[in-house]
Protein backbone atom coordinates (compact mmCIF):
# COMPACT_ATOMS: atom_id res chain seq x y z
CA UNK A 1 0.00 0.00 0.00
CA UNK A 2 2.10 3.13 -1.27
CA UNK A 3 -0.17 5.54 -2.44
CA UNK A 4 0.25 7.24 0.70
CA UNK A 5 3.26 9.80 1.28
CA UNK A 6 6.37 8.48 2.55
CA UNK A 7 6.82 8.75 6.72
CA UNK A 8 9.37 11.30 6.24
CA UNK A 9 7.35 13.64 3.85
CA UNK A 10 4.31 13.79 6.90
CA UNK A 11 6.87 13.83 9.87
CA UNK A 12 8.11 17.35 8.05
CA UNK A 13 4.80 18.20 8.72
CA UNK A 14 4.97 17.59 12.84
CA UNK A 15 4.90 20.77 14.58
CA UNK A 16 7.57 22.71 15.44
CA UNK A 17 7.42 23.85 19.12
CA UNK A 18 9.85 26.43 18.83
CA UNK A 19 7.89 27.92 16.01
CA UNK A 20 4.61 26.26 14.83
CA UNK A 21 3.39 27.87 11.78
CA UNK A 22 6.65 29.11 10.53
CA UNK A 23 6.62 27.06 7.69
CA UNK A 24 5.47 28.01 3.91
CA UNK A 25 1.63 27.87 3.82
CA UNK A 26 2.30 27.43 -0.33
CA UNK A 27 5.08 24.37 -0.09
CA UNK A 28 4.40 21.71 -2.08
CA UNK A 29 7.32 19.29 -1.14
CA UNK A 30 8.21 19.01 -4.94
CA UNK A 31 4.92 17.18 -5.71
CA UNK A 32 3.16 17.96 -8.72
CA UNK A 33 -1.53 18.22 -8.81
CA UNK A 34 -1.57 15.37 -11.57
CA UNK A 35 0.87 13.10 -9.46
CA UNK A 36 -1.63 13.84 -5.90
CA UNK A 37 -4.98 13.67 -7.08
CA UNK A 38 -4.38 10.46 -8.67
CA UNK A 39 -2.68 9.02 -6.06
CA UNK A 40 -5.48 10.27 -3.30
CA UNK A 41 -7.92 7.95 -5.70
CA UNK A 42 -5.67 4.73 -5.53
CA UNK A 43 -5.41 5.53 -1.70
CA UNK A 44 -8.98 5.60 -1.00
CA UNK A 45 -10.08 1.72 -1.61
CA UNK A 46 -8.01 0.85 0.95
CA UNK A 47 -8.92 3.21 3.30
CA UNK A 48 -12.57 2.65 2.73
CA UNK A 49 -11.42 -1.43 3.47
CA UNK A 50 -9.57 -0.03 6.74
CA UNK A 51 -12.40 1.49 7.78
CA UNK A 52 -14.63 -1.00 7.26
CA UNK A 53 -12.34 -3.50 9.24
CA UNK A 54 -12.54 -0.58 12.15
CA UNK A 55 -16.13 -1.38 12.38
CA UNK A 56 -16.22 -4.89 12.00
CA UNK A 57 -13.89 -5.48 15.15
CA UNK A 58 -15.35 -2.29 17.35
CA UNK A 59 -12.88 -2.22 19.54
CA UNK A 60 -10.91 0.66 19.06
CA UNK A 61 -11.95 4.71 17.53
CA UNK A 62 -10.44 7.25 15.57
CA UNK A 63 -11.13 10.78 15.91
CA UNK A 64 -9.73 13.23 13.67
CA UNK A 65 -9.46 16.94 14.71
CA UNK A 66 -9.26 19.36 11.93
CA UNK A 67 -8.61 22.71 12.79
CA UNK A 68 -7.56 25.68 10.41
CA UNK A 69 -8.56 29.46 9.70
CA UNK A 70 -11.78 29.95 8.21
CA UNK A 71 -10.97 29.37 4.47
CA UNK A 72 -8.69 26.64 5.13
CA UNK A 73 -10.11 23.69 3.65
CA UNK A 74 -11.49 21.79 6.93
CA UNK A 75 -14.89 21.38 4.81
CA UNK A 76 -13.09 20.21 1.89
CA UNK A 77 -10.93 17.39 3.07
CA UNK A 78 -14.04 16.04 4.79
CA UNK A 79 -15.80 15.99 1.46
CA UNK A 80 -12.31 14.58 -0.62
CA UNK A 81 -10.95 12.76 1.74
CA UNK A 82 -13.36 11.01 3.95
CA UNK A 83 -16.07 10.42 0.97
CA UNK A 84 -13.91 7.42 0.88
CA UNK A 85 -15.47 5.51 4.12
CA UNK A 86 -18.54 4.09 4.56
CA UNK A 87 -21.12 6.39 6.06
CA UNK A 88 -22.32 4.39 8.28
CA UNK A 89 -19.02 4.47 10.46
CA UNK A 90 -18.01 7.51 9.97
CA UNK A 91 -19.70 10.65 12.11
CA UNK A 92 -19.27 14.07 10.94
CA UNK A 93 -19.38 16.72 14.19
CA UNK A 94 -18.90 20.83 13.25
CA UNK A 95 -19.00 22.87 16.11
CA UNK A 96 -19.89 26.81 16.06
CA UNK A 97 -19.61 29.14 18.86
CA UNK A 98 -21.72 27.94 21.68
CA UNK A 99 -24.93 27.67 22.20
CA UNK A 100 -26.85 29.73 25.35
CA UNK A 101 -27.44 26.38 26.84
CA UNK A 102 -23.61 24.88 26.00
CA UNK A 103 -22.32 27.76 27.71
CA UNK A 104 -23.81 26.55 30.80
CA UNK A 105 -22.26 23.87 30.71
CA UNK A 106 -18.58 22.44 30.99
CA UNK A 107 -16.82 23.90 27.88
CA UNK A 108 -15.66 19.89 27.08
CA UNK A 109 -19.41 18.50 27.41
CA UNK A 110 -20.36 19.18 23.90
CA UNK A 111 -17.23 18.01 22.87
CA UNK A 112 -17.67 14.55 25.34
CA UNK A 113 -20.59 13.78 23.86
CA UNK A 114 -20.11 13.37 20.52
CA UNK A 115 -16.74 11.27 20.91
CA UNK A 116 -16.74 8.11 18.79
CA UNK A 117 -17.86 4.94 19.72
CA UNK A 118 -15.69 1.80 19.04
CA UNK A 119 -15.41 0.93 15.35
CA UNK A 120 -15.80 4.92 14.51
CA UNK A 121 -14.09 7.31 12.27
CA UNK A 122 -15.60 10.82 13.52
CA UNK A 123 -14.44 13.94 12.21
CA UNK A 124 -14.18 16.58 14.68
CA UNK A 125 -14.56 20.15 12.03
CA UNK A 126 -13.64 22.59 14.79
CA UNK A 127 -12.96 21.08 18.25
CA UNK A 128 -12.48 21.29 22.11
CA UNK A 129 -9.11 23.87 20.99
CA UNK A 130 -11.54 26.36 19.90
CA UNK A 131 -12.30 26.83 23.95
CA UNK A 132 -8.91 28.29 24.17
CA UNK A 133 -8.79 31.05 20.92
CA UNK A 134 -12.55 31.46 19.89
CA UNK A 135 -14.09 31.76 23.57
CA UNK A 136 -11.36 34.44 25.61
CA UNK A 137 -11.77 36.57 21.88
CA UNK A 138 -15.48 36.10 21.90
CA UNK A 139 -15.76 37.10 26.15
CA UNK A 140 -17.41 33.68 26.91
CA UNK A 141 -14.22 32.71 29.36
CA UNK A 142 -11.14 35.32 30.89
CA UNK A 143 -7.79 35.26 29.53
CA UNK A 144 -6.92 34.20 33.73
CA UNK A 145 -8.46 30.79 32.54
CA UNK A 146 -6.99 29.48 29.71
CA UNK A 147 -4.21 27.46 31.59
CA UNK A 148 -6.21 25.65 33.46
CA UNK A 149 -8.55 24.84 30.75
CA UNK A 150 -5.30 23.79 28.64
CA UNK A 151 -4.35 21.83 30.85
CA UNK A 152 -7.91 19.59 31.32
CA UNK A 153 -7.36 19.54 27.31
CA UNK A 154 -4.84 17.56 27.31
CA UNK A 155 -5.79 15.45 30.18
CA UNK A 156 -9.52 15.16 28.07
CA UNK A 157 -6.41 13.53 25.02
CA UNK A 158 -5.11 11.50 27.33
CA UNK A 159 -7.79 9.90 28.67
CA UNK A 160 -9.11 9.18 24.77
CA UNK A 161 -5.59 7.59 24.21
CA UNK A 162 -6.04 5.56 26.90
CA UNK A 163 -9.78 4.33 25.79
CA UNK A 164 -8.18 3.01 22.57
CA UNK A 165 -9.31 6.30 20.99
CA UNK A 166 -6.56 7.36 18.25
CA UNK A 167 -6.70 11.11 17.97
CA UNK A 168 -4.91 12.67 14.96
CA UNK A 169 -4.67 16.54 15.07
CA UNK A 170 -4.21 18.37 11.84
CA UNK A 171 -4.06 22.36 11.52
CA UNK A 172 -4.52 23.58 7.76
CA UNK A 173 -2.80 26.70 7.25
CA UNK A 174 -3.22 29.08 5.17
CA UNK A 175 -2.04 32.81 5.08
CA UNK A 176 -3.82 36.33 5.29
CA UNK A 177 -3.42 37.17 1.75
CA UNK A 178 -4.98 33.64 0.53
CA UNK A 179 -7.77 33.62 2.97
CA UNK A 180 -8.37 36.96 1.70
CA UNK A 181 -8.61 35.92 -2.02
CA UNK A 182 -10.91 32.60 -1.24
CA UNK A 183 -13.34 34.79 0.78
CA UNK A 184 -13.36 37.42 -2.16
CA UNK A 185 -14.32 33.78 -4.19
CA UNK A 186 -17.04 33.14 -1.95
CA UNK A 187 -18.24 36.85 -2.43
CA UNK A 188 -18.00 36.35 -6.23
CA UNK A 189 -19.69 32.84 -6.13
CA UNK A 190 -23.10 32.04 -5.58
CA UNK A 191 -22.30 28.12 -4.73
CA UNK A 192 -19.65 29.15 -2.49
CA UNK A 193 -21.65 32.70 -1.05
CA UNK A 194 -23.89 30.53 1.38
CA UNK A 195 -20.89 29.88 3.53
CA UNK A 196 -20.27 33.30 4.45
CA UNK A 197 -21.35 34.53 8.21
CA UNK A 198 -20.92 37.93 9.71
CA UNK A 199 -18.24 36.35 11.58
CA UNK A 200 -15.82 35.46 8.59
CA UNK A 201 -14.95 39.09 8.54
CA UNK A 202 -14.21 39.55 11.96
CA UNK A 203 -11.90 36.75 11.86
CA UNK A 204 -10.40 38.02 9.02
CA UNK A 205 -9.44 41.04 10.62
CA UNK A 206 -8.09 39.39 13.61
CA UNK A 207 -5.89 37.00 11.22
CA UNK A 208 -3.04 37.93 12.71
CA UNK A 209 -3.74 37.86 16.22
CA UNK A 210 -5.47 34.58 16.03
CA UNK A 211 -2.43 33.55 14.11
CA UNK A 212 -0.38 34.33 17.36
CA UNK A 213 -2.88 32.37 19.81
CA UNK A 214 -2.75 29.33 17.71
CA UNK A 215 1.19 29.13 17.64
CA UNK A 216 1.43 29.37 21.40
CA UNK A 217 -1.60 27.11 21.49
CA UNK A 218 -0.33 24.25 19.07
CA UNK A 219 3.22 24.42 20.74
CA UNK A 220 1.71 24.01 24.29
CA UNK A 221 -0.28 21.33 23.15
CA UNK A 222 1.99 19.39 21.48
CA UNK A 223 3.78 16.15 21.98
CA UNK A 224 4.87 12.66 21.34
CA UNK A 225 1.66 11.19 22.57
CA UNK A 226 -0.39 13.68 20.94
CA UNK A 227 1.32 15.17 18.29
CA UNK A 228 0.12 18.32 15.72
CA UNK A 229 0.50 18.40 12.61
CA UNK A 230 0.69 21.47 10.69
CA UNK A 231 -0.72 21.06 7.20
CA UNK A 232 0.49 23.53 4.16
CA UNK A 233 -2.91 24.44 2.57
CA UNK A 234 -2.37 26.65 -0.17
CA UNK A 235 -2.58 23.56 -2.58
CA UNK A 236 -5.92 22.24 -1.85
CA UNK A 237 -4.81 18.99 -3.77
CA UNK A 238 -1.35 18.47 -1.53
CA UNK A 239 -3.67 19.09 1.66
CA UNK A 240 -5.86 16.20 0.74
CA UNK A 241 -3.07 13.88 0.30
CA UNK A 242 -1.37 14.56 3.48
CA UNK A 243 -4.82 14.24 5.70
CA UNK A 244 -5.18 10.91 3.31
CA UNK A 245 -1.87 9.75 4.00
CA UNK A 246 -1.75 10.53 7.75
CA UNK A 247 -4.89 9.11 8.33
CA UNK A 248 -3.59 5.99 6.41
CA UNK A 249 -0.84 5.83 9.09
CA UNK A 250 -2.87 5.72 11.60
CA UNK A 251 -4.76 3.12 10.39
CA UNK A 252 -1.31 1.12 9.69
CA UNK A 253 -0.22 1.26 12.75
CA UNK A 254 -3.58 -0.52 14.56
CA UNK A 255 -2.55 -3.43 11.83
CA UNK A 256 -6.17 -4.43 11.67
CA UNK A 257 -7.51 -7.88 10.73
CA UNK A 258 -10.91 -9.10 9.95
CA UNK A 259 -12.48 -10.24 13.00
CA UNK A 260 -12.06 -14.36 13.36
CA UNK A 261 -14.65 -15.31 15.31
CA UNK A 262 -17.44 -18.34 14.36
CA UNK A 263 -20.20 -17.53 12.19
CA UNK A 264 -23.69 -17.98 14.30
CA UNK A 265 -24.58 -20.90 12.58
CA UNK A 266 -23.01 -23.72 9.93
CA UNK A 267 -24.02 -23.80 5.78
CA UNK A 268 -25.62 -27.04 6.67
CA UNK A 269 -28.40 -25.11 8.57
CA UNK A 270 -28.83 -22.69 6.00
CA UNK A 271 -29.15 -24.78 3.32
CA UNK A 272 -31.78 -26.74 5.84
CA UNK A 273 -33.50 -23.61 6.34
CA UNK A 274 -33.57 -22.66 2.32
CA UNK A 275 -35.18 -26.68 1.49
CA UNK A 276 -37.70 -25.83 4.15
CA UNK A 277 -38.88 -23.00 2.83
CA UNK A 278 -38.86 -24.44 -0.46
CA UNK A 279 -41.00 -27.31 0.54
CA UNK A 280 -43.58 -25.27 2.70
CA UNK A 281 -46.90 -25.64 1.60
CA UNK A 282 -48.43 -22.68 0.20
Amino acid sequence: MKPRLADALLDACLCRPEAPLAGDPARTFGLDKADCKARLEQLKPWLQEQQTRLWANRQRALLLVLQGPDCSGKDGVIRRVLSACNPQGLAVHSFQAPTAQERGQHFLHRYRQRLPAPGMIDVFNRSHYEALICDPLDGLCGEDELPARLAEVLAFERQLAQSGTVVLKCYLQIDKGEQYRRLVERIEKPSKRWKLKTSDLLSHRQFDERQRRWADLLGASHSSASPWYVIPAHKRWLRDLVVASLLARELEKLALQWPDRPAPFTLQQLQAATTTHKDAPQ
